[in-house]
């Protein structure tokens, strides 16, 4: 049997469960059955792609790939927008866009173009621009600038600022006041990442016994958390274990 006949099974069996899990009416059984490509094809076009804009998982799932193809897609996009019309907002887009896509000296020099006038102290446009010092490896500049962040609006609150802080302050060799830092953001922050790295810091400074605790809180957490946490958090689950192995 040649892979070409093998493809088309495979594509008619999962068309076919697809049919009977959706409860789709049964005459495409037979369409699918007698069809091969052709009848693969007509059922997709006809059942599968017009109900794929009403799916959120599923348009998140193509927005996901169409992101992998061309990771500059979005960043393009907001290129084209910054240009048809230089506004706070088509700059910020394309700042944010420019973080995700690595470039760093951009979304820096778009974050300090914006904070200016009424948007001089404006928390978001700070703090992405202290994320962009950050990853440029300006740790104390992003620290000054989060703290001016904090002192113009003090009543912001941010955990993934929070984090950034407590590694700009961990960058710049302040261990102790790091150590506070990652105390506190790790009491509440929406994932692992702050925990593994407080208790990274505390082994680093030579506070293993609290790190290796911290580290199976870690572990425990996770395995008893849902499915969908734990493939977010596989990341810094996986880097806790090899820690806490290291460690032990």
């Amino acid at each position: 049997m040649g892979p070409l006949v093998l493809l088309s099974v495979a594509l008619q069996i999962a068309c076919g469960v697809h049919v009977v899990r959706t409860g789709r009416p049964m005459y495409w059984l037979f369409i699918l059955l007698i069809g091969s490509y052709i009848g693969v094809a007509i059922y997709l076009l006809a059942e599968v792609l017009p109900g794929m804009g009403s799916n959120p998982t599923a348009r998140r799932a193509f927005r996901n790939a169409r992101d992998k193809i061309d990771p500059e897609r979005n960043k393009r996009q907001a290129a084209r927008q910054l240009d048809m019309a230089d506004t706070i907002d088509n700059r910020r887009r394309l700042a944010e866009h420019s973080l995700e896509s690595g470039d760093y000296q951009q979304a820096l020099e778009l974050y300090r173009k914006s904070l200016t006038g009424m948007y001089t102290t404006e928390p978001n446009l700070m703090l992405g621009m202290a994320r962009a010092q950050f990853e440029l490896g300006q740790a104390a500049e992003a620290r000054a600038t989060l703290d001016a962040l904090i002192k113009a609006n003090p009543k912001f609150r941010s955990p993934e600022g929070h984090l950034l802080y407590a590694r700009a302050v961990e960058a710049c060799g302040d261990d102790d006041a790091a150590l506070q830092e990652f105390d506190a953001v790790s009491q509440g922050y929406p994932g692992e990442e702050a925990r593994v790295r407080y208790a990274q810091l505390l082994r680093k400074v030579g506070r293993g016994t609290q790190a290796t605790e911290l580290l199976r809180d870690v572990i425990k957490r996770a395995s008893l958390a849902p499915k969908y946490y734990q493939r977010e958090q596989r990341e810094w689950v996986d880097l806790a274990k090899r820690t806490l192995q290291e460690l032990t």
